[in-house]
Order: C-alpha cells, then structure tokens, then sequence
C-alpha cells in the first residue's frame, strides 16, 4: 500500500476538511467533531463525533461500492479519515424520502411517519446566499448545473442506492426514513456518489420503538441542557455504529 502524503487543507465545511494529497486525483477527507443544525445557525462540539461519522461512513461506502456502484471513496486511512478520489462536486443535494418526516411534513402538512408507497426525490440547489432551495429538474437544467441524461443517470444510481440501504438497514432493526446524498465528477468525468452517507444525513428510526437515531436527536434537543444534549447525540450515532458491526 502506497504511503498517503498528505499536503495543504484545500476546502473545509461545517463538519469535515478536505486535503490535499501526493496524488492530484485523490485527497484526504477529515472529520471534525461539530454538528450543526439549521443551516449551520446551531452548532456545538461532541468529542469524538467524527471519529463515529467517518466509521460509519466507511462502512456504508464499502457495502455501496461491493455492489458495483461507482463511489470517490477508497479506503479509511485512520479513525478520523478517509482516502477519495477527487471530485467536483455538483451543487444540488438529492433527498430520497421513503417516509414521511422533517422538511417535507413541515411544507406540505403532511403528518410525520406516513410510508410512501414509492420513494420521492427531491432535488436542492446547493447555494448558501439563497438557503439551498428546493428546485426541480427544468430548474437545475436552465442554471446549467447538469442536464437531462446526468439527472436520469443519477436518479438510477439513487434508486439502487436507496433499494439496498433499505434493506442493509432493515437487517439492523433500523427503517431508512429519508436521506441525503450528493455526487461529484472525477477527473476522468465520471460522475461518482460522493461526500458522506451517516446519521447527520440521514433519518434513522428503530423498527420497533421508531425511536430517532440520528441528528433529529440534536435539532430536538437544543433547548435542553448542552452536556446532556451532546451525551445524548453521541449515544445515538454510537448506537447506529453498534448495529452496522453486527454481522
């Protein structure tokens, strides 16, 4: 195995930093131990959180990239980071929502834990300036930031992605209420699912309970004490690695 010479910080986001390396095709992703909630206007520290985030991360991207589906990640380095390709990545998130809950029960006063028949995409426009705002397909075409066939592609990927970590999840007593993912092109232009698959992009319930496990737990809890709070987030992601290691 090739020795990672990691070099200059290149980019840094809410809760990761991306290096440089040796390799200008591959960098370094680290994962910092904050969370943040409501476009980053809550945040506070949890020692340890990214060393949960970047094993959990890990594992999903290897069960993702053991069936076939093209991914930048390549291996974790150590606890707290990860070796991936480099990519540009495209400013629109894509939410899959298998369940009712959050934003989506908000703006369409739909009860929360409603199961949807089929899953429903949506599509947000990465823009700090304007608070990512829900777009659609003609929308993300016309800002030139993909076309047609690229979203066609991507809602295939999202669709297979979403088949299977339904039923990984499920296997783990978890239902995969909604989730976040983004993608990005390497330097071969291939498009590749990127950034990070973990509870702070994901909805996570337990079966049984249909208790929250996942950053719910902390947009919940901000008016409470901050130690219990932190303890309690920490708990949960804790919780959600536990799982995944039971084979």
């Amino acid at each position: 195995m090739n020795c990672i010479i990691k070099k200059n910080l290149l980019s840094e986001g809410k809760t990761k930093k991306i290096y440089r390396t040796s390799n200008p095709s591959e960098v370094l992703i680290h994962y910092k131990d904050t969370i943040t909630a409501f476009d980053g206007l809550k945040n506070e520290f949890i020692q340890d959180k990214g060393i949960l985030n970047n094993e959990i991360s890990t594992l999903i991207f290897e069960l993702i990239n053991s069936y076939g589906i093209k991914t930048h990640f390549i291996r974790k380095i150590n606890n707290r980071e990860q070796l991936c390709q480099k990519v540009n990545i495209i400013p629109l998130e894509f939410v899959v929502r298998n369940i009712v809950s959050g934003s989506m029960s908000k703006r369409l006063n739909v009860q929360e834990g409603i199961r949807l028949s089929n899953p429903i995409f949506e599509i947000f426009y990465k823009n700090d300036k304007l608070k990512d705002p829900l777009i659609n397909d003609h929308h993300a075409v016309f800002l030139k930031i993909i076309s047609h066939e690229e979203l066609n592609f991507i809602y295939l990927i999202i669709s297979d992605i979403n088949n299977l970590l339904k039923k990984y999840f499920l296997s783990k007593n978890i239902f995969l209420v909604d989730f976040k993912v983004e993608f990005g092109k390497n330097c071969d232009n291939d498009i590749l699912l990127s950034d990070e698959i973990t509870p702070d992009t994901c909805r996570f319930w337990d079966k049984k309970t249909m208790k929250k496990l996942d950053k719910d737990s902390f947009r919940i809890g901000l008016k409470k004490e901050k130690d219990t709070v932190k303890e309690k987030v920490f708990d949960i992601y804790m919780e959600i690695l536990k799982r995944l290691n039971i084979r």
